[in-house]
């Protein structure tokens, strides 16, 4: 069983203009493959709101590239520190790499959905699903291949129970919206 994401060997890294040029080509190309998994949510997080100005270079995500959007029932994640996320709440992530000879790869479709109280309280009840860019289901908590996922849970839970297992937007690619507090 895997005990963290697959890292991409020799990642390039981008210029955030570079990096929000290739995702603006590719993105319509990524959410055809993840609907391909007949996740819900693939067919829809793309319309959400995005919490980050440009995609980023994520090392605890395989050294790919991702996007933090966010349901509505999880309005409160943009607001650092707010904490716990109501049931319903979710999260996801589209991700891809560049090589460093150019090469441009989709990879995950990350997603944390927080389910009702009992679903898996070690997690704080987050369910973790990683959708491959096949369109193959990789694994999901409690469901199929969940210990595929496991790790997961291991990762956020360092995030602490105080920030609900979530880690937040770096600050200088976060977006900022108009009712922010900070």
């Amino acid at each position: 069983q895997p005990t963290r994401h697959f890292r991409v060997p020799n990642p390039a890294r981008l210029s955030d203009a570079d990096a929000m040029s290739i995702y603006d080509r590719i993105r319509d190309d990524m959410v055809a493959a993840y609907r391909l998994s007949q996740d819900p949510v693939a067919d829809r997080y793309y319309t959400w709101r995005r919490h980050n100005r440009t995609p980023y270079l994520s090392t605890t995500h395989g050294d790919r590239y991702i996007n933090n959007y966010a349901n509505a029932e999880a309005e409160p994640y943009g607001q650092k520190g707010e904490a716990p996320m109501p049931v319903g709440a979710v999260l996801a992530k589209d991700s891809f790499t560049v090589t460093g000879q150019g090469d441009v790869f989709t990879g995950p479709l990350f997603l944390m959905e927080k389910m009702a109280p009992g679903f898996a309280p070690e997690g704080r009840d987050w369910r973790y699903t990683m959708i491959m860019p096949d369109g193959s289901l990789f694994g999901t908590t409690n469901g199929e291949n969940g210990g595929r996922v496991a790790f997961c849970a291991r990762c956020h839970r360092t995030a602490g129970d105080a920030a609900d297992h979530l880690f937040f937007v770096p600050q200088a690619y976060r977006l900022r919206f108009l009712l922010d507090d900070e």
